[in-house]
């Protein structure tokens, strides 16, 4: 009597747990059809940044943004249906009720794209150029990247505090957006893209600088500032030493650099709005020594030449040939007698 109950003990055990699996089974594949399904019970969604193109990565920006409950369960039915699926980095308005099927067929087409573009700026180029090459390859646009360099509010870098707070500084980040190529995004936020190059700036700065700073009583902004004119004014090669050299002796002598390439700033600067005193800042015709800031963004070549200038007795010079040759000078006679003969030489 005792085996029969025992038998049949086992038997409804058996059967129980039959009936335990069958359940659990069930549950499981509904959880899995919703989840597929989009029979969520949450009423999230938004915008997702989506910035990978990793499978992975996509799925965890989707269960972070609670529009799906199991990135597991999102890998393997992408890796099933779309096996070579390419993810695309933009912004994508989802809902947590969408399906994985209209997930997927969302995601091949961002409402707002952000893939890498390969940005160059080179040395020499101004607020006005970066603007206006940022704009035409889709990352931001040139007045929004306009503003940013107006703010320094907005970033933590040490030489920050060298830019004076004057009224007459038009851009105060010129001069430290770092000429270099970029990896930026699509449409990226103005602020990020500066904060990127001030960052590439601050990576730059040497001992070196520093040190020239600190014997000659300079600012980081009055270095650049300077090394923005040399840039400018710097056609040719193994020539930028001399150049600074003769902006130093007339800094040192306490007379205007006379540079006619701050006009060219200031020219830019009234074209764009600013008055007339803003403008004025900038003519080192017309200011006693350095314009109010950096007329452009040199590299660090034209900002070691201002640190590592030549020891001349220098105070004039033009370059003729179109740029090709420079004559240096230390007498103002003789620069007019060899522009007279040599100036001839540059073509209109």
């Amino acid at each position: 009597m005792a085996k029969k109950k025992s038998k049949l003990s086992s038997l409804i055990i058996a059967v129980l747990a039959v009936i335990l699996v069958a359940v659990l089974a069930f549950v499981g594949y509904k959880y899995v059809t919703d989840e597929i399904d989009g029979n969520r019970r949450q009423e999230s969604g938004g915008a997702v940044n989506i910035t990978s193109t990793s499978q992975y990565d996509v799925g965890q920006a989707l269960f972070a943004n609670s529009i799906i409950n199991s990135d597991t369960i999102w890998d393997m039915w992408m890796s099933k249906h779309y096996p070579d699926f390419e993810y695309i980095p933009g912004e994508y308005e989802l809902n947590a009720q969408m399906s994985y099927e209209e997930i997927a067929q969302k995601l091949k087409a961002p409402d707002i794209t952000h893939q890498s573009v390969s940005i160059c700026i080179p040395e020499g180029y101004d607020v006005f150029k970066i603007s206006t090459t940022l704009e035409e390859n889709g990352v931001c646009s040139a007045d929004d990247f306009l503003n940013a360099c107006k703010d320094k509010s907005k970033y933590d870098y040490s030489f920050i505090a060298d830019i004076p707070d004057g009224e007459t500084v038009a851009y105060p980040l010129e001069g430290f957006l770092f000429p270099a190529t970029y990896d930026f995004a699509e449409n990226m936020q103005a602020y990020e893209v500066v904060d990127t190059m001030l960052g590439a700036f601050a990576d730059r700065i040497s001992s070196s600088w520093k040190a020239y700073c600190e014997q000659n009583n300079m600012t980081m902004y009055e270095l650049v500032t300077l090394a923005s004119v040399v840039e400018k004014e710097t056609l040719g090669e193994g020539v930028a030493q001399k150049i600074a050299s003769v902006f130093i002796n007339r800094l040192d002598k306490g007379q205007q650099l006379q540079s006619d390439v701050t006009i060219d700033y200031g020219n830019k600067l009234r074209e764009a709005g600013f008055a007339d005193d803003v403008v004025t800042s900038y003519n080192t015709y017309k200011c006693a020594a350095l314009p109010s800031g950096p007329i452009c963004n040199p590299g660090v070549a034209n900002i070691d030449a201002v640190v590592n200038h030549a020891d001349t007795e220098y105070f004039y010079f033009f370059s003729y040939n179109n740029g090709a040759d420079f004559y240096f000078t230390d007498d103002y006679n003789d620069f007019q007698a060899q522009w007279a003969v040599l100036g001839k030489t540059n073509t209109q």
